[in-house]
């Protein structure tokens, strides 16, 4: 089925079905722009706040005292502390990754570090990786991450706004997805003469990578301007079209590219017009709700398209790799939604994007 029609059929398929089958309970109050979330295997969490701070929750709740160790960052515009990954073998190595903004706000770039994690306190650790070349800008830096099944990682770098044009040249790393050793080494791809890592280009501030552990389909969703959102499947050496082909238009309402589509550069697997700025996803593989077996659960950040007030969680059923319906979930909170990952119980943890955020828990009734 073509993209558009996708689109065309976007608001005949979005429901609420299924609030009746779950409940959300706030399990933290008072997270300072909390941005990602990870669990440790000894149940603790792993919470990034974007001024700079690296919070524990355990069984009591938020521990008073942030994690010790972590580097100074840039907290401007969108920039911060920012993803916060375990290393695959995190049970008997204790390393953690994060990713941050450095520098002054007209003068910085996006950073790649890791460090062991002793108690509250992160010991050893080194910057591995940063974007090239640095930005005037304190905007669209991207920043997810995610291990790969034979243990690389990809990283997402926005286009820093102002440089959207450099998004379609591998030489740089703005608008790209970068391939790393776990030690920052980069993988060298299949674009000639490029930066070192490049993966994949033409991204406009990448948001999220769900790798689905059934497969091995690699999602990531990205910001579009004014519209044209986007989940993409992420193929080694393809070009994702930003700024040459998108379905949104510019801040001031003027075309960014007469094309939302050219050939050689990939579509989208869904786009939305209007926007609901996606902030992260996940593809849900657990017990808690079998109905969502192999769905993408993805954070917004604005309402878009939904009847609701502000943020939500949107669920995007697949049927053999095709979207088939949305539904909007937790619009009823009427906040922000920065982050969204499922929990070893199946249950579904989400962060508000607020100055006294909270940490939300999704489970069937």
């Amino acid at each position: 089925m073509k993209n558009w029609v996708l689109a065309a059929l976007a608001a005949a398929m979005m429901s609420t079905a299924g609030w009746a089958q779950h409940s959300h309970e706030t399990l933290v109050e008072g997270l300072e722009y909390p941005w990602s979330l990870a669990f440790l295997p000894d149940g603790r969490m792993l919470v990034t706040e974007k001024p700079g701070r690296l919070r524990v929750v355990d069984e009591t709740g938020l521990r008073a005292e942030p994690v010790s160790g972590v580097p100074d960052v840039l907290y401007s515009g969108q920039g911060g502390l920012l993803d916060v990954v375990l290393h695959p073998d995190f049970a008997t190595n204790q390393i953690i990754y994060l990713t941050w903004s450095e520098g002054e706000a007209r003068d910085n770039t996006l950073k790649l570090g890791r460090g062991r994690l002793d108690g509250m306190v992160l010991t050893g650790f080194e910057e591995i990786f940063a974007a090239e070349p640095r930005r005037n800008t304190d905007v669209h830096y991207g920043a997810r991450l995610a291990f790969l099944p034979d243990n690389t990682l990809l990283l997402g770098i926005g286009d820093g706004f102002d440089h959207r044009e450099e998004a379609q040249r591998p030489q740089t790393h703005y608008g790209s997805y970068v391939h790393l050793n776990a030690d920052g080494s980069v993988i060298e791809g299949t674009f000639a003469d490029a930066a070192p890592g490049v993966y994949t280009i033409g991204h406009r501030n990448p948001q999220a990578i769900a790798i689905d552990p059934a497969t091995g389909i690699v999602y990531s969703n990205e910001h579009g301007p004014r519209g044209g959102d986007e989940i993409n499947i992420l193929v080694e050496g393809q070009n994702y079209g930003w700024p040459i082909a998108t379905y949104g238009t510019d801040y001031s309402g003027a075309l960014v590219s007469p094309y939302t589509s050219y050939p050689g550069m990939e579509e989208p697997l869904l786009y939305w017009v209007p926007s609901i700025a996606p902030s992260s996803m996940t593809i849900y593989r657990g017990a808690m709700f079998p109905d969502w077996d192999g769905d993408l659960l993805v954070t917004a950040l604005i309402h878009g398209d939904a009847e609701v007030a502000s943020g939500h969680l949107r669920r995007v059923d697949l049927e053999d790799g095709a979207v088939v319906g949305q539904d909007v979930l937790l619009g009823d909170v009427e906040a922000r939604m920065r982050f969204v990952t499922v929990a070893p119980d199946g249950s579904v943890y989400l962060l508000t994007d607020e100055p006294e955020g909270r940490l939300i828990r999704l489970y069937r009734d």
